[in-house]
């Protein structure tokens, strides 16, 4: 007689939303990213990441009939995979042959400049109360390479979508003030083209603000902004390593009955996430020229349409009241971030003979 073990159930886990129930928040979703693309390519100071979130929040705003539950399911897909997909994306724009070019003199400066990003946002965050999500995205943020920097860090530790939005908000704003203060400034401290597209790129937030400050200065300028800036997005790699180890090893929510701190190894899938190594991949393709040059502008351009669409829906997601909780500390903390970060750029250059 074969005897069966009977276990009481535990509370059912919720159902997986199918395909097609995906489909509807999914078509709001790209529907606003055509929108926003474009616009990006208009103004390529805000670019599309930023006039989707911001699209994306407006739309809820005015119909508040997307905030229904028929769309979710399509913006958690978008918010989630689209942005992983994004990443690996815009891994094949960087080749490892122009880390090289960049030289051993630059490295000094960017390991100085996102050691000062980080502890300050370490710092100043605790100083002015901004903590969480919203901390350590303006950090990552600030100190690596703006948007893409945001988009890796939040599908890594799963950030609040109103950390998203106070921290896009905040970076767009200081990347739009160094496009327009930059350049006049450079001329005015008399910097070379050399140093001034290590100062841009160091300083500058966002890739498309690097490269509008660095040509206003001058083509050479502009040339060196976007190497080193380029470089400066491999800091990704052990940035999201670190974020996806210590979201790991936090204690768990009192709210979750029974969970407790995650203890020993961790499975690699958790600690290496495969749209990370998906980044590395794509940008390991581009340095053996497997990825064509001709390539290059139909696949930034889908790279660009992934990351908006998935924070077009963020910001559906975001009501407006969590945005007015948070105040104006956090654009206050990325204000003292990007002063710190822009002066030790400078200060490092001056130590090292680079400037």
């Amino acid at each position: 007689m074969v005897q069966v073990e009977v276990r009481p159930l535990g509370p059912a886990a919720p159902a997986k939303p199918h395909l097609i129930d995906r489909v509807p928040g999914l078509l709001v979703v790209l529907a606003l990213a055509a929108v926003a693309v474009p616009l990006g390519r208009l103004v390529p100071v805000v670019g599309g990441p930023v006039f989707g979130i911001v699209l994306g929040v407006a739309a809820g705003v005015l119909m508040p009939a997307l905030h229904n539950s028929w769309a979710r399911p399509g913006y958690d897909f978008a918010a989630k995979n689209l942005l992983q997909v994004s990443i690996v994306v815009l891994g094949t724009g960087l080749s490892l042959q122009q880390v090289v070019k960049v030289g051993g003199s630059s490295l000094p400066v960017m390991l100085g400049t996102l050691a000062v990003a980080l502890g300050g946002a370490w710092l100043f965050g605790r100083l002015l109360k901004v903590r969480g999500d919203t901390q350590i995205l303006i950090g990552v943020g600030t100190a690596i390479c703006g948007g893409s920097a945001i988009a890796a860090a939040t599908a890594a530790i799963g950030a609040k979508r109103s950390s998203v939005a106070y921290s896009l908000a905040t970076i767009f704003t200081f990347n739009v003030v160094a496009v327009l203060a930059f350049p006049p400034l450079g001329h005015l401290l008399g910097l070379s083209p050399e140093a001034f597209g290590l100062w841009a790129g160091t300083a500058i937030n966002d890739t498309s603000s690097v490269v509008a400050a660095g040509y206003a200065y001058s083509q050479q300028a502009g040339d060196q902004a976007l190497v080193v800036k380029l470089t400066r997005s491999l800091m990704l790699i052990p940035i999201v390593l670190a974020l996806v180890i210590l979201k790991s090893r936090r204690p768990a929510s009192p709210a979750a009955p029974g969970a407790a701190a995650i203890k020993g190894k961790l499975p690699w899938r958790r600690m290496v996430p495969l749209f990370l190594v998906g980044f590395i991949v794509a940008a390991g393709l581009r340095s053996a020229g497997l990825v064509p040059t001709a390539w290059q502008s139909g696949l930034s351009l889908t790279g660009t349409f992934l990351i908006t669409s998935a924070l077009v829906a963020i910001g559906l997601s975001v009501r407006p009241g969590e945005l007015r909780e948070g105040g104006i500390r956090p654009v206050l903390l990325g204000a003292v971030l990007w002063l710190s970060v822009a002066a030790s750029s400078l200060g490092l250059q001056f130590l090292t003979g680079s400037l």
